[in-house]
C-alpha cells in the first residue's frame, strides 16, 4: 500500500468535508443484511460487483479489500453494532489524493424489510473531492445494484 490515511473516528461520518449518502429499501430483514455486511465479508464480491476481494484481517478487527481496476484498501472496523450499524475506516490505500475515508452502513426496519443507508465520508485533495462529487451518480448506481443483488441473494437463501 502506498498511502497511509489519517486515522479518523466515528464522528468523521458526520463531519467529513465530503459526505455522499445513499439509501435503498430491501425485503431481507436487518439481521440478515447485517450478517452479510459484517460477518460474511468474504462473500462481498458475489453481490458487490466492484469488489474483487474482501477478507477479514486481525481476527475480524480489520479488512482487506480490492476493487476492479486495482484499487486496494486496508481497513479498521470502527463499529460492528448488529443489526444496526457497520462502520469501517480506510487506513491504507493505493488511491491517489485520499486523506481520510470512512464508510458506514446503517440498517433500520422498513415494513417487512430493511432500510439500508450507506454513507461515504471522505477527505482528500480538491481534485479528488471534485471527482467524487462528479462520480456520485456512479457510486449511487453501484450501491443500488449491490444492495439489490444482496437482497436477491438473501431472499433466495431464506426460501
Amino acid at each position: 500500500m502506498a498511502r497511509r490515511l489519517r486515522p479518523v473516528g466515528l464522528d468523521f461520518v458526520d463531519s467529513a468535508p465530503l459526505r455522499l449518502v445513499f439509501v435503498r429499501e430491501v425485503s431481507a430483514p436487518p439481521e440478515a443484511v447485517y450478517r452479510a455486511l459484517a460477518d460474511d465479508v468474504t462473500s462481498w464480491p458475489q453481490w458487490f460487483t466492484a469488489v474483487t476481494l474482501c477478507r477479514p484481517t486481525g481476527g475480524g478487527t480489520g479488512r482487506e479489500v480490492r476493487l476492479k481496476g486495482g484499487t486496494r484498501f486496508r481497513e479498521s472496523v470502527l463499529a460492528a453494532d448488529g443489526p444496526v450499524r457497520y462502520t469501517y475506516r480506510v487506513d491504507e490505500t493505493n488511491a491517489p489524493g485520499m486523506r481520510a475515508l470512512v464508510e458506514e452502513w446503517r440498517l433500520s426496519p422498513a415494513g417487512d424489510g430493511t432500510r439500508v443507508q450507506w454513507t461515504f465520508a471522505a477527505d482528500g485533495a480538491a481534485p479528488l473531492r471534485g471527482a467524487l462529487r462528479l462520480g456520485r451518480a456512479g457510486l449511487g448506481r453501484a450501491f443500488r445494484d449491490a444492495v439489490t443483488a444482496l437482497d436477491r441473494r438473501l431472499t433466495a437463501a431464506a426460501a
